[in-house]
């Protein structure tokens, strides 16, 4: 595991790149510093995810602690405006709009850079989503993924490019900033947005979650207070506040989110708080409706899952994949038909590259993009039942098993070694996420002495195993196969800390029962 991080360029804060490598900036900077200096109309739009989301609030606070007023924030919503700046957007601006900043979108808005042009506004483009071969014709196009752009090769979110504007902007308006003020969101946008957890986001991600347990932020005292927690950890991210995050922007609208984090009173975060867990509740609800009806769909003998439905919710279909895809450790595609189009999330497994998969299909799509783990595309209903016959049968030749088997898998463990001192071990190598996987350990032969079902919707599975005079406190979510007491199994799983009242214990977190 030492060599994890072994081809790290940038392992402290002060040895990561300057806004100087990308491209453009200063360029960006200078012209929001003129805007600012002649009171001009600026609009910053964002995206519904929670990376967008975080970048809006960046940017939003920076201008609101320099002073500036004459500036709006416009996060699309879903449902009535699509994804990223289009010229709908544009068109129901203000006349008086001189500068239009994106964040976390853009790269692809040609069409509407077209009208920003013919209006005479300035576009200010910062994105982190892979450039097309023709760019926007846009004043100043941030992102690192650019072809001249001089960024170290480390992939960076949206928030992250947000953060560097203001870093320019800090040094063109010659400020004496604290940069240090966003790292808490920045940690969260950086794992809600999957990003690679080395190098420069691994210290970013460190040093955010320092900051969100030190947070005066309203929202996340909000959250602490709310679900009892005395300190949130680097899974409270991936699993509690992401979600919630998210849920909004599914479910509703964004701009709920958006006012969360900016929440100044401790009352007003609560509001708020009460508003998006309602939305996150709803949403595990429409996802587990969805799951079970796309269930009927599954068959054995297919190497990908290709489901859909009428009138689907586009908000979830997105972890809907994403459950069928681990449920059934094969790709899955889930589509929502509404009207003359299908909208669909696909979702990968291990090392298969999925964009490239159905980029083999692109003759009959309308349009598709995204990476390698997950991507988005859209097609014809009538084309529906080709594309999975046809998905289907790219993938016949390919040994699906390679791509999902774990590379993580340490090997067997001894019950006794599963202490204390393996957590501060496996502290060390945190924040785990994409690139930096948490070890996966084995123990075969182990007794069921107690199984109950847990959560809301009682699908996640909770056990008291015991192997070799040793007790194990296992967790088993979304579980995929029942186990009754005095059963024998073997386990795959990652350990993780459990925090109860002070104690702090191992608990296993099960992969897989064999």
């Amino acid at each position: 595991m030492e060599l994890r991080f072994s081809k790290d360029i940038h392992k402290k804060l002060s040895q990561i790149p300057t806004p100087a490598a990308l491209k453009d900036i200063f360029k960006g900077a200078i012209r929001i510093k003129e805007a600012i200096e002649r009171d001009e109309h600026i609009v910053i739009v964002g995206d519904y995810d929670v990376d967008g989301v975080v970048s809006s609030v960046i940017l939003a606070e920076f201008f609101d602690d320099l002073g500036v007023s004459n500036y709006q924030v416009r996060i699309p919503n879903r449902f009535k405006d699509g994804y990223g700046l289009n010229p709908d957007i544009i068109e129901e601006l203000d006349s008086e709009v001189k500068l239009i900043i994106t964040v976390d979108n853009g790269i692809s808005a040609n069409d509407a850079a077209k009208i920003c042009k013919q209006r005479g506004i300035d576009l200010i483009i910062t994105d982190h989503h892979m450039p097309p071969e023709i760019l926007p014709d846009a004043y100043a196009i941030i992102n690192p993924k650019q072809k001249d752009c001089t960024f170290p090769n480390i992939e960076i979110c949206g928030a992250e490019v947000a953060w560097y504007l203001v870093g320019a902007l800090k040094d063109v308006c010659k400020l004496n900033y604290d940069m240090s003020k966003f790292l808490e969101l920045l940690a969260i946008a950086i794992i809600a947005d999957m990003m690679e957890l080395r190098d420069m986001n691994r210290i970013l991600v460190r040093l955010g979650i320092t900051k969100l347990n030190k947070t005066k932020r309203m929202a996340f005292r909000a959250i602490k207070e709310f679900y009892g927690k005395d300190k949130l950890e680097c899974d409270d991210i991936s699993f509690l506040i992401a979600p919630l995050i998210n849920s909004a922007g599914r479910m509703d609208d964004a701009m709920n989110s958006f006012n969360f984090l900016r929440a100044k009173t401790i009352d007003s975060a609560y509001d708020y708080l009460d508003m998006i867990i309602d939305f996150n509740n709803s949403r595990k609800e429409e996802e587990r409706t969805l799951f079970e009806c796309s269930l009927k769909d599954v068959k054995d003998d297919e190497e990908i899952i290709v489901t859909w439905g009428e009138q689907w919710h586009e908000g979830v279909i997105g972890i809907v994949a994403s459950r069928l895809a681990k449920h059934f450790a094969k790709p899955a595609i889930v589509f929502s038909i509404d009207g003359g189009r299908a909208k669909g999330s696909a979702r990968s497994v291990g090392k298969l590259d999925i964009l490239s998969l159905i980029a083999r299909h692109e003759d009959l799509l309308n349009s598709y993009g995204g990476h390698k783990g997950a991507a988005g595309l859209v097609i014809a209903p009538e084309n529906l039942q080709k594309f999975k016959d046809e998905i289907n049968k790219s993938c016949f030749l390919m040994d699906l098993h390679k791509f999902t088997s774990s590379d993580e898998l340490l090997g067997d463990i001894s019950p006794k070694e599963i202490d204390f001192e393996l957590l501060e071990i496996l502290e060390l190598y945190e924040p785990y996420g994409q690139k930096n996987p948490r070890p996966i350990f084995r123990i075969d032969d182990a007794v069921v002495k107690n199984e109950k079902l847990i959560g809301r919707d009682q699908n996640h599975l909770k056990l008291i195993l015991q192997k070799d005079d040793k007790t194990l406190e296992a967790l088993f979510f979304n579980f995929t196969r029942h186990v009754k007491v005095g059963d024998s199994i073997n386990i795959v799983f990652s350990v993780s800390k459990n925090s109860f009242r002070g104690l702090v214990t191992p608990q296993l977190l099960i992969k897989e029962i064999i």
